[in-house]
């Protein structure tokens, strides 16, 4: 077997992953089942197909509407809490140390006319639980879903605001081509306010003005893919001179076709170019992967050396939201292992 890439003196961090787009196929089935809901297959490997991504998919909406497997089994808060629990242990397996789950509370309610407030708290609740009893550091990033509209998107932050204490940070998310960041301007100011971090998926489908308006528009600390910034020399001279994190997720996009293969993927220009480029799983439970899987077979895929490799898991560590002294804890608890 082949050695990690993963550097063990260091903490493993996941910070785009998001918890419904990780939910098991056992646990898809098993609550189909037991809910009598119409299912596509009635066995795991007969569901497989329709949950996970083999071959690369013509498009990002393409991608998501894998979706509707993972949140059409949400047919109650009790069903919310379980995923989210299962995403901590699942974080746990792995070997990882720190976590940011990101979810948006309106996509996980609509399938059965949830409360979305009512999900913020089962998700917390299921968080809580695994943290308690795994061990894992866990942050939530609260997701407004871009494909909803402005309108619900103010409804979407408002169930968040009710749990603001639990939320760490704020992501718009969804159809980046047909709902431009312009239209969220005021729903991320109240997110600023309420104290918490910006992370803005852009750049994925449309060009490096996505990016460029993820930061100034919105207050973007952090951009989810950002595949197309290398476009712009000046906003990848910007990126690194302001130490705003990349969150790669090389499978994924390779997946969505946002690149055509894992050698076109620009994350290696990134690290060339300092831009804290990090290794994320986005949405694993769709795309059959875990975080191993990205350093250890993804990232040489890539291009990327193992230095790099280093790089970005230590990048990761920088670029969390957490606390200086919360990082250093990571540190000091995974030199004592």
């Amino acid at each position: 077997m082949t050695p990690s890439k993963i550097d063990t003196s260091l903490p493993l961090l996941d910070l785009h992953h998001h918890l419904d787009g990780s939910v098991r196929l056992e646990t898809i089935l098993e609550l189909g089942l037991k809910h009598n809901l119409p299912l596509p297959a009635k066995t795991l490997e007969g569901l497989r197909p329709y949950v996970q991504v083999s071959d690369p998919q013509p498009g990002v909406m393409v991608f998501i509407e894998k979706f509707k497997w993972m949140v059409g089994v949400l047919v109650d808060y009790d069903a919310c809490r379980r995923i989210a629990f299962e995403n901590v242990e699942d974080a746990a397996h792995e070997g990882i140390d720190y976590i940011e789950l990101r979810y948006s509370p309106w996509f996980m309610a609509e399938a059965h006319g949830l409360n979305p407030q009512g999900v913020v708290e089962a998700v917390t609740d299921g968080i809580r639980a695994g943290q308690g009893q795994f061990g894992v550091r866990v942050n939530q990033i609260g997701i407004l879903s871009r494909h909803y509209g402005p309108e619900i998107a103010h409804q979407e932050l408002s169930a968040l605001l009710s749990c603001k204490n639990e939320i760490t940070a704020l992501d718009l998310a969804g159809d980046e081509g047909n709902f431009p960041g312009e239209w969220y301007v005021d729903h991320f100011k109240k997110g600023r306010d309420a104290g918490w971090h910006i992370t803005i998926h852009a750049g994925e489908i449309t060009g490096p003005e996505s990016v460029w308006q993820a930061i100034r528009g919105l207050g973007a600390e952090r951009i989810g893919h950002a595949v197309h910034a290398v476009e712009d020399p000046a906003l990848m001279v910007y990126l690194a001179e302001h130490r705003i994190g990349v969150e790669c997720c090389l499978t994924s996009n390779v997946q969505t076709s946002t690149v055509a293969d894992y050698p076109s993927h620009p994350m290696s220009t990134f690290l060339n170019s300092g831009v804290l480029a990090t290794l994320n799983t986005d949405d694993p439970g769709i795309s059959a992967i875990d975080l191993h899987y990205e350093y250890d077979l993804a990232a040489p895929a890539a291009g990327l050396t193992a230095q790099q490799i280093r790089q970005s898991q230590m990048n990761a560590l920088e670029i969390a939201f957490l606390s200086k002294n919360e990082k250093q804890k990571l540190i000091e608890r995974k030199q004592k292992k």
